[in-house]
């Protein structure tokens, strides 16, 4: 898995709660916090608001195709890809039906 560092200011409460966590479980600050994280995506990912609104990011052009696979899977996401393009074509098949 590729990786990326990120900058970013914690409470100092988490970092201590981080840092004591990660002594008892012989982990380090950054395993802690970023199995927390996932943790945390898996609980919100499972929520079907949060799945509509990330179709929503996707279909409003916000977020790239992967992002979506990333989230809803890649089958659901193939699935809300081919609606895209059928919406995206709405007007042109539109226009080619009033043509006939």
């Amino acid at each position: 898995m590729n990786t990326k560092r990120v900058n970013f200011r914690l409470p100092e409460e988490l970092v201590t709660q981080a840092d004591i966590a990660a002594k008892i479980t012989h982990k380090n600050r950054t395993e802690v916090l970023i199995e927390a994280l996932r943790r945390y995506l898996e609980e919100i990912e499972s929520e079907e608001k949060f799945r509509e609104a990330v179709v929503e990011l996707y279909l409003n052009d916000q977020i790239e195709f992967e992002a979506l696979v990333d989230v809803i899977g890649r089958q659901d996401a193939e699935a809300v890809r081919a609606s895209k393009q059928v919406l995206d074509r709405g007007e042109e098949l539109a226009d080619e039906l009033a043509g006939l």
